[in-house]
């Protein structure tokens, strides 16, 4: 059991450190190819990556066809809700990096979205404990320490990746709402896509897609989308089921810590010591919200 719990561990470990280099692939790649154009390219090829684990590890479909059709039309509303909530939310990701955002802070504004989920629980009547609350004012605390100017405003990218990141709270309640009742692996699949054609047909609208800054950028666009969303997603899944979910979601929350640490070292992008202390406070607020949620499930 204990080598299990190891195993698991580990492969969460490796899905954030794949998630919080991809801030830097992102940063890399916004230098040439617009926001809605990247999001297209590498939502199909997340897509694509998850369709052979779907042939190879997906269940074998019910021998009754109403059976079957009911699970695929559960399958495809989901993906669908889901997709175009994942679609906006990486595109406001993508648009902040492009404007300059860096991939550090990028990672950290983006997981704000721990921070509020057990806020928009509230409308889903869950409650939640005083610690939560002492998290969400630490956040708060710590994202005004990572963002705000000596001047005392927001910058325009740091508003888009706000937003970002209330657009992956209400994506995340849409996977917990819908995950119990459909293939995850599938549930992925068809969201990938779903942003993939969303954003495609955003790119064919504003902006003008160039072939050669695609293949200038190929290594970056192939991280995202094969590693980021398909391989990083199904070590996910698999490493959930062996671990206490209040540790996985600790492990998995490392991703924005990963993703300053990988912005220093391979963009060779500074945090101001202002900036340090405040990425240092929405981490322990991070923490302090994740684990007495997870652990009240449990007890439950």
């Amino acid at each position: 059991m204990k080598k299990q719990q190891l195993i698991s561990s580990l492969l969460l470990l490796l899905t954030a450190v794949i998630w919080g280099v991809a801030f830097t692939a992102q940063s890399e790649a916004g230098e040439t190819i617009e926001a809605f154009t990247f999001t297209c390219v590498r939502s199909i090829i997340g897509g694509i990556v998850l369709l052979p684990v779907i042939a190879i590890f997906g269940k074998k479909p019910p021998a009754d066809k109403a059976v079957r059709r009911k699970e695929n039309k559960n399958v495809l509303v989901a993906g669908i809700v889901c997709g175009v909530l994942l679609m906006i939310a990486q595109n406001l990701q993508q648009l902040g990096i492009n404007m300059g955002a860096s991939s550090g802070k990028a990672g950290f504004i983006t997981a704000c979205y721990i921070i509020f989920v057990p806020i928009f629980g509230i409308f889903l009547k869950r409650r939640c404990s005083p610690l939560v609350w002492i998290a969400v004012a630490l956040a708060a605390v710590g994202l005004y320490l990572l963002c705000v100017t000596d001047r005392l405003y927001f910058e325009p990218q740091d508003i888009l990746l706000f937003a970002c990141a209330i657009m992956f709270t209400l994506q995340i309640l849409a996977v917990d709402r819908f995950s119990p009742k459909v293939d995850c692996v599938k549930l992925a699949c068809v969201q990938f896509f779903v942003s993939g054609i969303l954003s495609g047909i955003l790119m064919l609208i504003l902006e003008t897609p160039n072939l050669n800054s695609l293949i200038d950028a190929w290594l970056p666009i192939l991280y995202t989308g094969v590693l980021s969303s398909g391989v990083a997603y199904t070590l996910q899944i698999v490493g959930q089921k062996g671990l206490n979910p209040a540790v996985a979601s600790i492990i998995m929350s490392l991703e924005s810590a990963i993703a300053a640490i990988a912005g220093w070292l391979i963009l060779g992008q500074n945090l101001s010591p202002r900036e340090i202390i405040g990425c240092v406070i929405m981490f322990v607020a991070i923490i302090i919200a994740q684990v007495p949620i997870k652990l009240r499930k449990k007890e439950v």
